[in-house]
């Protein structure tokens, strides 16, 4: 690896910064700020720096070749390293060996971040090169999203962003900065920006099997806890189960004291009780408590069958993603497990969340997701940056899983009705909860205001 790290003092990054670098890194920007290194491999020639001196991450670097870059099991365990290829792939007349190739060097935790040029806009390089506004060879190699998808997936990879950006190349007195954060929310013209950011996650599969920390959060269901462990079935890794017992009144949490004296011998068994209130505290604590390698939530109704659990580790496990969401709107629902009312609103806030994150989301409000711990850690920043907005919990995991490129895979369950206890659930109240924290994800995230 190069040994110059990119600095504004040095006098070989004193480069001249434009407009368009600034709005490009901006975006690179809401994910790199929670990666340890970034990595630019081999910049063109005519390829100055002013987009990598432009993007916040805590180190950045550049590597001339793959050679420079380090392997796998020489980097520290939990590093997560970004590849930034600027322009590489419009020139390129093998990606699928030049991305293959780049995956031996990469580890399940690297994502590589390739800008590419809209190839639709040639004439557009053309006159800006004549213009002089832009320097370079002309892109050669014509890159869409569907041959983004076979090329990544032939090289072993998982596209889990793509990003249009950089609709006006100037700033026009603010109005360049308008127009680049509300045309990404109009359908079709979305497609209009000059490049757009492709985020490729390698895909691996994880040995040994991960140990896995699974967090109940309950409140008066008292009815629900020997039959939540009962029902649990055995993972390949160890498992530890915490319930977070939330102001009952019904005899919940001496029901969690019998069951762990109980089922010890089973699992690895602790409880606590909350001081604040609601699932999304819970879920906090629970999670603070963990020490598994993943952590996921089952809740204490079982409307989420505990039987599926595996499931959801397994598909991690097998690399098919980093953040594994369940949806319940696949399957029928038991008999009034889910009233209609409560179906559509689900149907709704997945298909505008979906658009939100641009994302394949299913089921925004599916109680049960799993993820690694070291990731919510980083989920934990950036709802630092971002703002504690959030009542339910969902859309706190949901927004940076995204944002962070974890890459998402929703797992189908059988939805059931509970056998105890009634719903906490308040449709109108909490509906319009829930448009709230969707309309701040179009205007935060869609719409690239990003962290305050």
């Amino acid at each position: 690896m190069s040994d110059n790290a990119v600095g504004s003092g040095d006098a070989h990054w004193m480069i001249r910064r434009t407009y368009l670098n600034r709005v490009i890194a901006g975006q690179i920007s809401r994910l790199t700020r929670y990666f340890d290194r970034l990595v630019q491999l081999s910049p063109r020639q005519t390829d100055e720096g002013g987009l990598l001196q432009e993007i916040d991450c805590r180190e950045k670097r550049v590597a001339a070749s793959l050679e420079d870059l380090p392997r796998p099991e020489a980097a520290a365990t939990g590093t997560r390293v970004a590849i930034l290829l600027n322009g590489n792939l419009n020139h390129d007349h093998d990606i699928e060996a030049t991305l293959g190739a780049l995956k031996a060097r990469l580890d399940r935790l690297s994502r590589v971040i390739v800008v590419a040029y809209n190839p639709y806009f040639r004439a557009v390089f053309v006159l800006a090169n004549a213009l002089g506004l832009r320097t370079g060879d002309l892109p050669t190699t014509f890159l869409t999203r569907g041959s983004f998808d076979a090329l990544a997936k032939l090289s072993g990879y998982e596209v889990v962003q793509v990003k249009p950006v950089g609709y006006c190349p100037f700033e026009l007195l603010g109005l360049g900065n308008a127009v680049n954060r509300v045309m990404p929310a109009i359908p079709f013209f979305r497609w209009f920006g000059v490049a757009a950011l492709v985020i490729l996650r390698p895909v691996y599969a994880s040995h040994p099997p991960p140990s896995l920390s699974i967090v109940i959060p309950c409140r008066n269901e008292r009815g629900n806890i020997e039959a939540a462990l009962q029902r649990l079935p055995a993972m390949a890794g160890p498992v530890e189960v915490i319930f977070v017992e939330g102001h009952s009144t019904d005899g919940t949490w001496e029901e969690v004291q019998r069951v762990i004296a109980k089922y010890g011998d089973r699992f690895t068994l602790c409880a606590c009780q909350q001081t604040g209130k609601g699932k999304s505290d819970a879920v906090r604590l629970g999670f603070s408590m963990a020490t598994g390698e993943l952590l996921t939530i089952l809740d204490a109704d079982l409307t989420m069958p505990p039987e599926l659990l595996p499931r959801f580790y397994n598909a991690y496990c097998s690399g098919l993603g980093d953040f594994i969401n369940g949806t319940r709107l696949v399957y029928p629902m038991e008999g009034e497990a889910m009233r209609f009312l409560n179906r559509l609103g689900n149907i709704f806030f997945a298909k505008a969340l979906a658009f939100v994150l641009d994302a394949d989301l299913n089921d925004s409000l599916c109680g049960t997701k799993l993820m690694r711990r070291d990731d919510y850690a980083r989920m934990v920043r950036w709802r630092g940056d971002f703002g504690d907005v959030d009542p339910f919990g969902d859309f706190e995991l949901l927004f940076p899983a995204s944002i962070l490129a974890l890459g998402m895979v929703d797992v189908p369950v059988f939805y059931r009705a509970r056998v105890y206890g009634s719903t906490n659930i308040h449709r109108f109240r909490h509906g319009l909860m829930l448009l709230r924290m969707t309309l701040i994800g179009l205007f935060r995230i869609k719409m690239g205001a990003g962290p305050r």
